[in-house]
Order: C-alpha cells, then sequence, then structure tokens
C-alpha cells in the first residue's frame, strides 16, 4: 500500500476517534448509539471484534440508554451528580472510541493514542461541560441547566455525524480547539500572575 495512502487513512482513523471522544465528553452513549445505527443500516463496517455493535440488539439497548442518559439530564441537581461520575466514564469510552477507530495501529500505539487523544478529549470536554453546569445551577438555580442539556445532546449528535462523515475534518477541528485552549490558559495564567499582589 503507498506510504501516502497509508497516513491518510491513519489521519481519517485519528479524526474519527477523536470526533467521536469529543462527543462522548458530551454524552456518553451517543457516539457508540450513532456507530451502532451507522453500521446497522449497512453505512458502516465494523472491525471483526466489534460487529456485535452493528447487532439490533446493541441498537435497542443503546437507544435506551440513550434516553436514560437524556431523562437524567433533563432533572437539575441530578445532572450536577451525573457529570461527577461521568467524567471517569466518558475518559474510558473516549478512550475505547479511539482505539476501536485505530485498530490498524500496533497494540501500544493504538492504546497509548487512545489513552492520551481519546480519553483525554472526552475527559477535558466532559469537564468543561460539568464546570459550565455548576456555574449555571449556583447563578441560575439549575434553570437553564436544561438549554445547557439539549446543546450537549445536539452537539453530540453533530460531532458524531461529522466524525463519520468528515474524519479529517474533524481531526483538524479538534486540533485547532485544543490549540486555542492551550493558549487560553497561559494566557489566563500569565493574567493571574499580573494581577495577584506581590508576595511580602
Amino acid at each position: 500500500m503507498d506510504l501516502s495512502l497509508m497516513n491518510l487513512q491513519l489521519l481519517e482513523s485519528i479524526g474519527l476517534g477523536l470526533g467521536l471522544g469529543v462527543a462522548a465528553g458530551f454524552r456518553v452513549v451517543v457516539p457508540f448509539w450513532v456507530l451502532s445505527a451507522a453500521a446497522l443500516f449497512g453505512h458502516l463496517t465494523l472491525a471483526s471484534g466489534i460487529t456485535w455493535l452493528g447487532s439490533t440488539t446493541a441498537f435497542v439497548s443503546l437507544s435506551i440508554a440513550l434516553v436514560v442518559e437524556i431523562l437524567a439530564y433533563s432533572v437539575p441537581w441530578l445532572d450536577n451528580v451525573i457529570d461527577t461520575v461521568a467524567l471517569p466514564v466518558a475518559a474510558v469510552a473516549g478512550t475505547l472510541l479511539m482505539a476501536i477507530a485505530a485498530n490498524q495501529l500496533d497494540p501500544f500505539a493504538q492504546w497509548s493514542v487512545a489513552i492520551v487523544a481519546g480519553g483525554g478529549a472526552a475527559a477535558t470536554v466532559k469537564g468543561l461541560n460539568g464546570l459550565t453546569r455548576l456555574v449555571s445551577t449556583a447563578t441560575t438555580g439549575g434553570a437553564t441547566n436544561l438549554i445547557i442539556a439539549g446543546v450537549e445532546l445536539v452537539g453530540a449528535i453533530v460531532i458524531s455525524l461529522l466524525a463519520l462523515v468528515a474524519p479529517i475534518v474533524m481531526f483538524v477541528l479538534v486540533l485547532a480547539c485544543f490549540i486555542l485552549l492551550v493558549r487560553f490558559v497561559i494566557k489566563a495564567f500569565y493574567r493571574s500572575k499580573k494581577t495577584a499582589p506581590d508576595a511580602e
């Protein structure tokens, strides 16, 4: 196989894994549900070890789990509790999704990329979402939490679909967002150092 074609396929796999990892940060069940639906209806071919994900049983089970997840995030205060539990779950989900996408790599590279990129992306997004919900709960008493939950759900679905349809675009978008986030954190750090009073 041509080297440039291999690199393109690897880039697509990482873009797919990153997109699904980000989606898992918004909603853990959604990317698995989208993968299951795409495989079940013939739009995606799954690797031999995970063909069960494209079964009717898996799709129905994930659909039920998705409904439960949506209902749980619709209850003010309960959503904050779920966020605490969902952070490590999202990291694991992002890791698994990236491992599924990057299955052409050797096992060490596959799981290294999965943990750092997939798990890291999911955990970062979930952490930011949880912080946003905490601020919303503290400032509005949870009145806007339902809106946030709706945006997260739509975002998870759109990102999952985009990852499947245009994984390279997703790779570029996630990379750009990561760079912007790092720049924001660095600027915030230096700003806090400038405004902090000198130690006596």
